[in-house]
């Protein structure tokens, strides 16, 4: 039986829900399976279904693990959202689905960063 994992996932709307998943599962898959997308509304239908190449996924992660992804490797280096289809889910894991257009901003402070 696989250990489950416990996430806590802030929406665009500020709605906060908490999803019950298998711990090391990817985290896009987790959140599509639950009706949340992490793709921007432009990208919700074109995208690479989980490739890490169009990096249309991103989410901002509370204690992000380690990068190991090229993509995730530079996205946390430049303050970006790391992408959900590399990201595996990890019991307390806290993630902010963005509300964008198609990949994001930097972070500029976080408060308000503009992530459209």
């Amino acid at each position: 039986m696989a250990e489950t994992a416990t996430v806590t996932v802030e929406l665009p709307d500020g709605e906060t829900r908490r999803i019950e998943a298998d711990a090391g599962a990817v985290l896009r898959d987790v959140l599509l399976d639950t009706g949340v997308s992490p793709h921007g509304r432009y990208a919700r239908r074109l995208n690479c279904g989980g490739r890490g190449l169009c990096a249309t996924c991103g989410v901002r992660v509370a204690d992000p693990p380690d990068p190991d992804h090229w993509h995730d490797d530079l996205a946390d280096r430049f303050g970006y959202p790391r992408l959900s289809c590399q990201l595996r889910v990890f019991d307390g894991m806290a993630v902010r689905v963005l509300d964008k257009r198609m990949w994001g901003t930097r972070a500029a402070g976080d408060a308000d960063d503009g992530e459209r």
